[in-house]
């Protein structure tokens, strides 16, 4: 079943690199009795991805600070090995974005937004969306029709959608 507006997100363990390593994070904890905008990806460094979507994220992070969200998660079908690489190369970790792995597409099954493009070598990847979710519960949620698009999933189509 594909998570929609009004859904309660799914308990999920991701993956983020500290100090000590990969740490679990757990996506309920993390949204209960915050305002968090999530957006997905379907792969780190991959062109549109890095490109365009996060890119948008770091533009708008002060214009949803603005609007009191309290956190900007970027989750991908990566390990947090990667996700940390490319946070840091992209700007996204110096703009505050956390960049959260899912490398199992555990949380990206869940939610039924995963999908698999083998011509494209993406296998159990996520579907590129945005969503604003206030203490644990979906209350906007942006899908792109194409992996290869980031219109309505992009900071600017979030916020206009809020």
């Amino acid at each position: 079943m594909t998570i929609s507006t009004g859904d309660t997100l799914p308990d999920a363990t991701l993956l983020q690199l500290g100090a000590e390593g990969p740490e679990k994070v757990s996506i309920a904890e993390r949204t209960k009795g915050r305002k968090v905008v999530i957006f997905a990806v379907p792969g780190a460094f991959t062109p549109t991805c890095h490109s365009a979507h996060v890119p948008s994220f770091i533009r708008t992070k002060a214009e949803f600070d603005g609007k009191g969200v309290d956190e900007i998660i970027c989750v991908s079908v990566n390990d947090p090995f990667v996700m940390k690489a490319w946070g840091e190369s992209t700007g996204a970790t110096d703009a505050g974005i956390t960049m959260l792995a899912d490398p199992e597409s555990t949380f990206t099954k869940a939610i039924g937004l995963d999908f698999t493009a083998p011509p494209a070598g993406l296998m159990a990847r996520s579907q590129r969306y945005a969503m604003l979710v206030d203490d644990g519960k979906v209350t906007v949620l942006n899908l792109e029709e194409s992996p290869g698009t980031c219109d309505v999933s992009a900071g600017e189509g979030l916020l206009a959608a809020l």
